[in-house]
């Protein structure tokens, strides 16, 4: 059951970790105590402990199948609603306890992401948590048996599209995710992560040169001008400047940086990070590289009244105003360098909304 969105502020989740944990401990309960559970508590990697309901529970004596619904509280996650499985059943290997995934839960191809190719996508966090979590309840159960979790995600496969999964070579499904356990809103953290693990796994892969873009539109036309692996693509968001010194950390040797008028002409100003709620785009910085291109003194002040960055786009371009996009792009270009502290060489290119390079940069 996913609780109802309460108004003011916002409400954290939980991982897709902490749910097959829920799930692994209501399976081992279900077992011991042979009924059905209807919640359990679950103790996180921090010292917090959460209680979870169980969405069904299935048992007999030696095997049970439970699962929980993922709940992200207001992140946007694409596995919000998700149902997390897990069938667990005794083995022969006492004291032992074995994790897999199943069924929508994505299989390792490419290294970099710190877990075995050709296994399943549970990362180490929630491993840890599920076994210390039955170790608390099944001392007893392990000195005769060993115990089998396999985690299973029904609408892993179609949900695993939307997420980064197919670039860094994880195929077939989610991954079973969790640091702290908790989701929080809207995390800058998460973002950060994602953006880390995709450079690792270029760097894995053998691939020192990237493309760092703000979007999915700007990756898009990016791929059409650029001949890269998909793990080279970087979708960065809004945080440039962290995408951009992480390149310097892990000894990028080139980075691509495209994007649109309204991302670029933020990154121009020196803006780090660029949410549309955190900076607004500076009208008067983009008419004073407008006057530097000698334009009319009407089209300057059209660009200082503008709504949008891509209201300054018609207008440029309405007006033949020759040399705005490659100025956007210098700036671009040195505020980048300047974040990177002149240690990676960078391109910058510049798309309007159809996929045309307006301008680049190098």
């Amino acid at each position: 059951m996913i609780s109802e969105k309460p108004k003011g502020k916002l409400r954290t989740g939980y991982t897709t970790g902490t749910c097959a944990t829920a799930s692994s401990k209501a399976c081992v309960l279900a077992i011991i105590n042979q009924e059905k559970i209807e919640s359990v508590s679950v103790d996180l990697p921090k010292g917090k402990t959460i209680t979870i309901i169980v969405q069904s529970c299935k048992f007999n004596k030696t095997s049970s199948k439970c699962s929980v619904i993922k709940d992200a509280g207001d992140d946007p996650d694409v596995t919000h609603g998700a149902e997390i499985f897990v069938d667990l059943s005794l083995t022969a290997n006492v004291n032992q306890i074995e994790i897999n995934g199943g069924e929508g839960v994505g299989i390792v191809t490419k290294p970099g992401l710190g877990l075995e190719i050709g296994k399943a996508a549970v990362n180490p966090t929630p491993k840890k948590m599920i076994i210390e979590n039955i170790r608390n309840v099944a001392e007893e159960l392990l000195q005769k048996n060993g115990l089998r979790v396999i985690i299973s995600v029904p609408k892993g496969k179609e949900l695993a599209a939307k997420t980064d999964n197919p670039r860094l070579g994880i195929v077939g499904g989610i991954s079973i995710l969790g640091t702290s356990g908790i989701v929080i809103p809207y995390s800058t953290a998460s973002f950060a992560a994602s953006i880390r693990q995709n450079l690792d796994v270029s760097i894995a892969m053998g691939n020192d040169i990237v493309v760092l873009t703000t979007g999915g539109r700007s990756e898009e036309f990016s791929r059409n001008i650029i001949d890269l692996p998909d793990h080279c693509f970087v979708q960065m968001g809004d945080f440039a400047a962290y995408a951009i010194q992480q390149c310097v950390k892990k000894e990028i040797k080139k980075a691509y940086v495209a994007g649109f008028i309204g991302k670029l002409a933020k990154l121009a100003t020196g803006v780090k990070q660029t949410h549309v709620k955190g900076s607004k785009v500076d009208t008067n910085f983009l008419a004073e590289v407008a006057e530097k291109c000698n334009a009319s003194k009407s089209v300057i002040e059209q660009i200082q009244k503008a709504n949008t960055a891509r209201h300054v786009q018609d207008i440029v371009k309405e007006n033949h105003v020759e040399g705005f996009f490659d100025k956007i792009c210098f700036e671009v270009y040195r505020q980048m360098r300047k974040h990177s502290e002149n240690k990676v060489p960078i391109q910058v290119m510049l798309f309007d909304f159809d996929g045309k390079v307006l301008a680049k940069y190098a």
